[in-house]
């Protein structure tokens, strides 16, 4: 599996600048982030304007009113799923574009990764991170690592949409990294989602190269 990205330069995101930042990380290539701001922008503000504005020209170039309406139907569905999300601590998602080129093959893999704070019972980071795959049902695979941003572990879990929930009954491979926050109060849990069931390896490497770069203290400001 490679990216659909070919260039290997690093762009720093605004973001690196926020004062009010409480987790650094990379992305590789071949995923994009999703505006969690501006797509659950309450009515009438200058982010729901900038939607608006974003949108338009979408509208405009569908062919006929019934695409039209597709479009709008299919963005209200994906908001409702992004307000679900951030509900439940959600605070970054990013659509992820890949080419399965592993045995020649050359079709194209999506996948979500997700980043979610959890509250915890106060403990050690190690008893934390240990914790959080051993007390839920379906993990398995589960890897403990000691990296520079302290304690975590790795884990998969196997998922089907509920009979009755409308969607594809396809199985939801999840890749977890559950990583406690120093303050031994809370950890945050990065998470990839894809239905390629057979490339849990690649996604899990993919998720072990994101979780190498995390970082809970300025990367910038320890640098300097």
């Amino acid at each position: 599996m490679s990216s659909t990205v070919s260039s290997t330069a690093i762009i720093a995101h605004e973001s690196l600048q926020d004062p009010y930042a409480e987790l650094w990380f990379a992305e590789p290539a071949g995923f994009v982030s999703l505006p969690l701001t501006a797509l659950l922008a309450d009515p009438e503000t200058p982010d729901a304007d900038r939607l608006h504005a974003a949108a338009a020209p979408l509208l405009a170039a569908a062919p006929d009113e019934m695409a039209r309406q597709q479009f709008i139907a299919l963005l209200a569905s994906g908001q409702r799923m992004l307000g679900v999300l951030r509900e439940f601590g959600t605070v970054h998602c990013s659509v992820g574009l890949h080419r399965d080129d592993v045995g020649g093959g050359a079709r194209p893999l999506l996948s979500l990764l997700t980043i979610t704070w959890r509250d915890t019972a106060t403990a050690p980071r190690a008893a934390t991170a240990a914790r959080a795959v051993t007390e839920s049902a379906g993990h398995r695979h589960i890897e403990y690592l000691e990296l520079s941003c302290g304690p975590l572990t790795i884990s998969e879990v196997l998922r089907r949409p509920a009979p009755d929930s409308g969607l594809p009954q396809l199985p939801l491979l999840q890749v977890h990294a559950h990583l406690p926050h120093p303050d031994c109060k809370r950890l945050v849990v990065l998470t990839i989602s894809s239905t390629a069931v057979a490339r849990r390896e690649e996604y899990r490497a993919l998720l072990r190269g994101i979780v190498e770069t995390v970082r809970f203290e300025d990367p910038m400001r320890v640098a300097a």
